[in-house]
């Protein structure tokens, strides 16, 4: 990621040009440090760049299986469908620091801690943006749309319904009559590492038979388990279920078949009033390119000297876009008697 500098106006400033490659210096630093870290917003989306307004993604349905012929005779024509498309439009960011001219001038004799601090933190609050985005959007993917940082966010898919639906419908004109959910709701489900265990094996399934355009199953086995950060308790259960070698809470110590198949993220800006969780398939959300990521704009950042104030400012741009362009590389699962928008999930 890299991060575009434009020369300082004012620069025969003395004063000024003595802080400017310092602070461009401490900026660098700092984006090379934080560029290095994988971040949660790798876990949850296909990071990718662009250089367009906007990227669209198209689905289509594939071709059916080979029919069997009679000999001599001609092949049995076959087409293929556009499915949903996805168009995700990218926002603009900005933000500014200033140094005041007192603050300069008591710093001329050596780089205040403030003034080191600033540089620092302008350039977190960019990456930590950027990962705050990703985070709410997950944690509100119920809705079609929600507000981030004054900003409107799409959360619908290509078929149109929020990322978690109980009632995603096929492209295909086949099966314009059934549906599909990946929003379940059971009460108790996760009230014990017994009850949090079994829904492992049976959404898991379910994810595994997720049908593609054509009603064929797409055979997504979810490796990620993405929960709250606010629930400690649920948190020490599926800690529990998953890093076990044997079944807790069982007399015999069977032989626990979640064993080493799971990543668990706790996920930071979420949080929740109930217990919930979100299995993903890391493999279906790179194939089907699930969730994305577009950097558009790299942090741009320009200097200059107000010449009404004396004061330096610096001012960054920065811009990006995100959307889900399917759901079929994610389930959201929530313990309640009911839930609006939700299946409930059977035995």
């Amino acid at each position: 990621m890299a991060i575009i500098f434009s020369k300082m106006s004012g620069k025969n400033d003395p004063l000024y040009g003595k802080f400017e490659h310092p602070i461009k210096a401490l900026i660098q630093s700092e984006s090379n440090e934080l560029e290095k870290k994988k971040s949660i917003l790798d876990d949850l989306f296909n990071v990718e760049k662009s250089n367009r307004y906007a990227e669209t993604v198209i689905g289509q349905t594939d071709f059916d299986t080979f029919m069997a012929t009679k000999e001599g005779a001609g092949a049995e024509n076959d087409s293929i469908e556009l499915g949903f498309k996805k168009t995700i439009e990218h926002v603009a960011f900005m933000k500014e620091f200033t140094i005041t001219k007192e603050m300069a001038d008591d710093a001329k004799f050596g780089m205040g801690t403030n003034m080191k601090n600033i540089p620092r933190n302008f350039v977190r609050a960019y990456y930590k943006t950027r990962t705050k985005l990703g985070a709410w959007a997950y944690a509100h993917a119920t809705e079609s749309s929600g507000i981030f940082n004054k900003a409107r966010v799409d959360l619908t898919c290509g078929d149109g319904k929020p990322l978690f639906y109980k009632a995603h419908p096929f492209a295909s004109e086949k099966l314009k009559s059934k549906n599909q959910s990946n929003y379940y709701f059971k009460n108790g489900v996760c009230k014990d590492t017994a009850a949090f265990e079994d829904a492992l094996n049976t959404l898991a399934n379910i994810m595994r038979n997720f049908k593609d355009e054509n009603g064929d199953t797409l055979g997504y086995v979810p490796d990620t388990i993405i929960i709250p950060y606010n629930r400690p308790k649920f948190e020490a259960i599926v800690k529990k279920v998953v890093g076990s070698e044997r079944t807790s809470g069982t007399d015999y110590n069977d032989i626990n078949i979640q064993y080493g198949n799971w990543k668990i993220i706790v996920l930071p800006q979420w949080e929740t009033t109930d217990d919930r969780f979100i299995l993903m398939s890391s493999e279906a959300n790179k194939q089907l390119m699930g969730s994305m990521f577009y950097n558009r704009v790299p942090l741009d950042i320009q200097n200059q000297v107000d010449i009404h104030t004396r004061n330096y400012i610096w001012n960054g741009y920065c811009r990006f876009g995100l959307g889900f362009t399917t759901w079929k590389h994610v389930l959201l699962c929530v313990d309640g008697a009911s839930c609006d928008g939700a299946t409930e999930l059977s035995a």
